[in-house]
């Protein structure tokens, strides 16, 4: 089939799923029990403008399930990019979701807290929200039906940053713990990380500091555009995860800039979801369908 038609298809069933998921609307829940750690007092009132969401201090997971003839086990949460000072909550987060339930995943959107407070690091609050969602998901395993192995994380740009700093940083907690839901692993069984930045030093093939690369990072899936101005992240990313014996999958695509998400924008990156689904297969992260 050519390229436009599978395209042309794709936007049909996004569609079709979109105004199924509306009817039926997610399920939302707090990542905390009551107030996050930190202090997020000077940050104010959490703004939305379209899909777009900015000063977020109250963390929350929202839920969207696959049919139940199609439902894996698998679960992914989804982190929407935005350069730590906002989330695109639509055609990095809700779209990204619907679009894994086609495929038989629980798509589950994090709205992580954005921007954080003054002298803390960019990515503190959202790697402590991420960390303790992974957890939380784990822990609702048996409750929602899902592989507790099979609990992964999704991201863009500044998200896809968050994903590598999940998965190279399960091994402490970037908060104290607080109930039982701390108890539950936090490792990522698998990351896909889309255009991230961040995840070198500006201008140099040097990791930043918080991404800790080891033989026990979780499979990591890469896709960004040659023609985007932070490539050399993912090209740099995907070296340090062979050379650290981490089973890792790159896809430089000759175009599609920076941002475009999940939108069919009928250059070579609209191909990402296709060739994802493909690595999850071949890592045995999607199979069959589970027996209910």
């Amino acid at each position: 089939m050519a390229r436009s038609g599978v395209i042309a298809g794709f936007c049909i069933a996004a569609l079709a799923i979109s105004f199924a998921a509306a009817a039926e609307g997610p399920q939302t829940l707090n990542v905390w029990p009551g107030r996050p750690p930190g202090d997020s007092s000077q940050i104010g009132k959490e703004e939305w403008n379209g899909k777009r969401v900015t000063n977020v201090t109250e963390p929350t997971l929202a839920v969207y399930r696959p049919a139940k003839e199609k439902d894996t086990g698998v679960a992914v949460v989804v982190c929407p990019g935005g350069g730590y000072q906002r989330l695109m909550m639509s055609y990095e987060g809700e779209d990204v979701a619907q679009w894994l339930t086609t495929v038989g995943i629980t798509g589950i959107v994090l709205k992580y807290r954005v921007p954080a407070p003054p002298g803390v690091a960019k990515y503190e609050p959202a790697l402590q929200d991420a960390q303790r969602s992974i957890s939380l998901v784990r822990s609702k395993a048996k409750e929602w039906e899902l592989k507790p192995d099979k609990i992964g994380i999704l991201g863009f740009s500044a998200g896809g940053h968050l994903v590598v700093a999940a998965c190279t940083n399960f091994d402490k907690r970037a908060y104290e713990p607080i109930d039982g839901v701390d108890q539950v692993n936090c490792r990522p069984d698998f990351g896909v990380s889309i255009y991230p930045g961040g995840v070198i030093k500006k201008g140099t093939s040097e990791l930043s500091p918080e991404i800790r690369i080891t033989r026990q990072t979780p499979p990591i899936f890469i896709a960004q555009a040659t023609d985007d101005a932070l490539s050399d992240n993912s090209v740099y990313l995907y070296l340090a995860l062979k050379h650290a014996g981490v089973p890792a999958e790159l896809h430089m695509y000759t175009q599609g800039g920076h941002g475009f998400g999940i939108k069919p924008t009928g250059k070579p990156s609209a191909t990402w979801p296709d060739r994802c689904v493909e690595w999850m297969r071949s890592q045995g992260i999607l199979g069959a369908t589970q027996s209910k």
